[in-house]
């Protein structure tokens, strides 16, 4: 590390799990910018300190996760029109002392699903979650796509009502039905959709035996499955998915792509998405 290499790193607790490091110094390897990503294991009591250590010591920016995507809020100069609506910061720029927030989960949404625009814009989508990622990809669907309706599927409906509520007062966009995460009741919604969205963390490893949606004979071969989690990266929901012929998207796409747009506000510049995505795999497959 030279003294002109600049500093970026993501504060979280826990961290352990984390690809976030071996993404962006593959990224700045890759690219030959001299910058270097560490991880730092903040735990909730204190974080105002470690902001204040992360400006002093001169980082550029910093990612922030769970648990400290909204308390962070409170410490930003400014904040992106995403993470407002999204109600949660992931990427924190930093400049004359003064932070900036945004959450780059919306951009990652959008670069991962716009391959598939055409079987989205104007059909039936399924959210299922209603936590800060399902709201990540709602903004975006109702931005970008326009779906003809929104079916939000969440364990409490009064969460997915919630959400409907935010998002009709904010986006004037209504065409949503509140759902129960009850899959023999919910089969109907699942085969009307073109698209399909795991926004929880259901199927997550240690727990990959488990999926949301169980049977396989909801799945169509017009639809589109995108499940968030990406460890595992292939989950039961995409082989359940799969084996009803459906077309999958697995959660290292979005991660991979809302890391790009995180490497791009500190930066100024594109991340080789493709070259990072299979290096990555590579690491997670060995």
């Amino acid at each position: 590390m030279h003294l002109k290499t600049q500093l970026v790193g993501l504060i979280g607790h826990p961290i352990k799990h984390t690809y976030s490091p071996f993404i962006h110094n593959v990224a700045f390897e890759l690219t030959g910018l001299d910058y270097i990503y560490l991880p730092f294991n903040v735990v909730p009591v204190n974080l105002k300190s470690a902001i204040k250590g992360l400006v002093a010591l001169g980082y550029k920016g910093f990612n922030v996760t769970i648990p400290h995507k909204v308390k962070v809020k409170e410490f930003m100069s400014k904040i992106s029109e995403e993470a407002a609506f999204v109600g949660a910061i992931n990427t924190v720029l930093i400049e004359d002392g003064k932070l900036f927030g945004y959450n780059t989960d919306v951009a990652g949404a959008l670069e991962t699903l716009y391959t598939y625009r055409q079987d989205i814009t104007g059909n039936e989508c399924v959210i299922i979650g209603a936590g800060g990622s399902a709201r990540a990809v709602i903004y975006t669907l109702i931005k970008h796509f326009r779906p003809s309706k929104i079916h939000l599927v969440n364990r409490t409906e009064q969460r997915a009502d919630a959400l409907r509520q935010f998002f009709r007062t904010k986006m004037k966009y209504d065409s949503f039905t509140v759902n129960e995460l009850i899959p023999p009741d919910i089969k109907e919604l699942i085969k009307n959709s073109s698209l399909i969205v795991n926004a929880t963390s259901v199927g997550m490893y240690p727990e990959e035996d488990d999926s949301v949606l169980p049977q396989k004979d909801m799945f169509s071969k017009d639809q589109i499955v995108f499940d968030l989690v990406y460890n595992p990266t292939q989950t039961k929901l995409l082989r359940l998915a799969q084996s009803g012929g459906a077309r999958t998207v697995d959660g290292i796409k979005m991660l991979v792509n809302q890391a790009a747009k995180s490497f791009e506000i500190w930066t100024g510049e594109k991340m080789p998405v493709e070259q990072v995505e299979k290096a990555l795999l590579l690491k997670l497959n060995k």
